[in-house]
């Protein structure tokens, strides 16, 4: 009996240990969150103080990120910008390998909501065997990560992302202490152009001087939105690889240039004209609905297949570009556009990537050869 309750003593002294060991560890975690917190408003405040001391844009954005990636210890910190041509990147720990993978972000489709929201974007995986959705290369073996899409005055130029390696390693603090630290990384960027030019030059596609397919999930999609309905037409030209094969790429190139002018030409400028991607174009007719715009798409189209177009010439009569070549065979000097049309209506407040995405799809599987005006 006398050692019955001896062993019945021991086990209650070592579950009374491990429950206060449990206390105690509860108490220790606590206090190493409330000191983490305190880092957190220690890196804001010593980015804040140091990044004066660098003197160009670029120098800043890589002080933040340096900063960013020693005390807030995370895996990886991306800085993306849209320089007016293609994405590039401003700062990043990553193996710059893998900076290619980092400049398509944009295009996955859970921070393409994010972008069209102008709100961050939290993932995480719930243990360390998984993957997070949008990760595809070797370096993306981040378990949680923050996605800010990065706006300047309503104009979407960017996005920084943080990944960590531990799972759901983000809170609710940490996403408002980050988006304190973006707010000043797009400070910095501000200083990169002038307000009056940002949209000229930060949003636009230098080869057309259109507005590029990002404009369209920002300050596009608010003036879309002022009206209950709109149509969005997406056209492709359809024989420009044709063109680029038979002539030159610079031939193809003067056509895009060619369909881009006539039609900013030619529309309202209450409209949405987007160069969206290769010799895809939009154009959101803004507060109109399909029926309203159908004879307007039926004469741009016949318009512009009856254009000539050809290569400049310089004053001797020579071909200006340095990759014409004369074909081996005769061809016409002169090359008219194949379009493709497709249309849909969009009412506001719903989701305009799902519409895109409808009209692309439309036109990328349609027949190569098809020139039509397509309601869907």
């Amino acid at each position: 009996m006398i050692t019955v309750a001896i062993v019945g003593i021991l086990i209650i002294v070592v579950l009374a240990l491990v429950a206060y060991n449990i206390k105690i560890n509860k108490k220790i975690q606590k206090f190493k969150n409330i000191n983490q917190k305190i880092t957190n408003l220690q890196v804001v405040q010593d980015f804040m103080s140091t990044i004066g001391e660098a003197t160009s844009v670029d120098e800043k954005i890589k002080k933040i990120n340096d900063i960013l990636i020693e005390k807030y210890e995370i895996k990886y910190s991306t800085i993306v910008v849209f320089n007016g041509a293609e994405y590039e990147v401003k700062a990043s720990n990553v193996d710059k390998k893998h900076w290619d993978a980092l400049k398509t972000l944009q295009e996955v489709d859970m921070f393409k909501d994010s972008i069209e929201k102008a709100t961050p974007k939290y993932v995480t995986v719930n243990n360390e065997k998984e993957r997070l959705p949008y990760q595809q290369m070797e370096f993306g073996r981040a378990k949680s990560a923050i996605f800010f899409p990065l706006y300047i005055d309503n104009v979407y130029i960017g996005y920084w992302i943080m990944e960590s390696g531990t799972p759901h390693d983000f809170d609710n603090v940490d996403i408002t202490i980050l988006e304190v630290i973006k707010d000043n990384i797009v400070s910095v960027l501000k200083t990169v152009v002038h307000q009056k030019t940002l949209e000229s030059i930060v949003r636009k596609d230098l080869f057309t001087e259109l507005y590029s397919e990002e404009y369209l999930y920002g300050e596009g999609k608010r003036i879309i939105d002022q009206y209950t309905i709109s149509t969005i037409c997406m056209f492709k030209i359809t024989n420009i690889q044709e063109i680029n094969k038979n002539y030159c790429r610079e031939l193809g190139n003067e056509v895009i240039r060619k369909i881009s002018t006539y039609v900013k030409n030619n529309i309202s400028p209450d409209y949405v004209f987007v160069r969206y991607m290769g010799p895809k174009f939009v154009i959101a007719f803004s507060g109109v609905d399909s029926d309203g715009v159908a004879s307007f798409v039926n004469d741009l189209k016949e318009n512009i297949e009856k254009m000539k177009i050809s290569l400049p010439e310089d004053e001797n009569g020579e071909y200006t570009y340095e990759d014409y070549e004369e074909p081996e065979e005769e061809l016409p000097e002169e090359v008219s556009p194949k379009l493709n049309f497709v249309l849909s209506s969009y009412y506001k407040g719903t989701g305009l990537e799902e519409v895109l995405k409808k009209l692309e799809e439309y036109l990328d599987n349609a027949d190569k050869n098809e020139s039509d005006i397509t309601n869907i």
